[in-house]
């Protein structure tokens, strides 16, 4: 791993299954795919990835589950350069089936329990304490508190229950604007996160400390003809968490983010397109 930046994602992973479509299908049509592939995937696993190509190496702790999905995940995701600290659990590997559609538009439907890291789980915890910064998208409460002992912590409101639970402090809760499920409204954490990361799409997105701080960044165009938004959200908090990792602003880190985020829109599947380190 990098001397310098040393970063990691507590987090879950879904065995995909993506399809690419022209349109989605409407109620009662039968329509035929034009292309498939399998391969892990989930927040966790993306942001690993995209950790791992702007750091040289990125540890992920996880779960998965002890079947033969769970295991072609761990070997999948060390290719891709990822040091994988794996929880196994008896429940099957959770899936998950993504439409891409002909504007690179995703659509997706999960299938099984999430499976999350908890503190109690054998693994190399005690490297968190050398990390410079950590993603968090799933764990119980007990993982929380040791994602904690980085530098800088970076949440996805998806893991809500548990940092509830932990009631530890938050450097940023990336969130959505627009989405249902990532959204974030003041008096959701105790205690509240230090800045709030809202992202907006194509509009970019807005940045809103509790000291009053206020920011904004801007949409980046996509290196290239945008193909797959599976997986732009996840890339965009990895780079965010790298760039606080470094020692950038905060409005550095999400510029970064938002770098990363097009990047990935303009490769098929989370990591095609995902941005990589000089020389990397």
């Amino acid at each position: 791993m990098s001397d310098l930046v040393k970063v990691a994602v507590v987090g879950h992973v879904e065995w995909v299954e993506f399809v690419s479509v022209r349109a989605l299908p409407a109620r009662g049509e039968i329509i035929e795919a034009e292309g498939s592939w399998e391969q892990a995937a989930g927040g966790g696993a993306v942001a690993a990835v995209q950790l791992a190509r702007l750091a040289g190496e990125c540890v992920f702790y996880t779960a998965l589950g002890d079947d033969e999905r769970g295991h072609e995940a761990k070997r999948e995701l060390e290719r891709l350069g990822v040091v994988v600290e794996a929880a196994w659990r008896p429940e099957p590997q959770r899936r998950a089936l993504v439409f891409i559609d002909e504007r690179g538009e995703r659509t997706i439907t999960t299938i099984g329990e999430r499976l999350a890291p908890e503190g109690d789980d054998p693994l190399r915890w005690a490297w968190l304490g050398d990390a410079h910064g950590v993603y968090l998208t799933a764990g119980d409460a007990g993982a929380v508190r040791l994602a904690r002992a980085a530098a800088s912590l970076v949440c996805t409101p998806r893991a809500g229950a548990a940092l509830r639970h932990a009631r530890q402090p938050i450097d940023v809760l990336v969130c959505s604007a627009t989405d249902e499920g990532e959204r974030y409204e003041s008096g959701d954490l105790d205690p509240a996160p230090a800045i709030v990361a809202r992202t907006e799409g194509a509009n970019g997105g807005s940045l809103e400390g509790v000291n009053g701080f206020v920011g904004r960044w801007d949409p980046i165009s996509p290196p290239g003809q945008p193909v797959d938004s599976y997986g732009a959200g996840d890339s965009f908090a990895a780079g965010l968490t790298y760039g606080l990792a470094e020692g950038r602003s905060p409005e550095e880190a999400a510029e970064l983010g938002a770098r990363c985020g097009a990047a990935c829109v303009s490769g098929r599947g989370p990591y095609e397109g995902q941005l990589r380190r000089p020389g990397g």
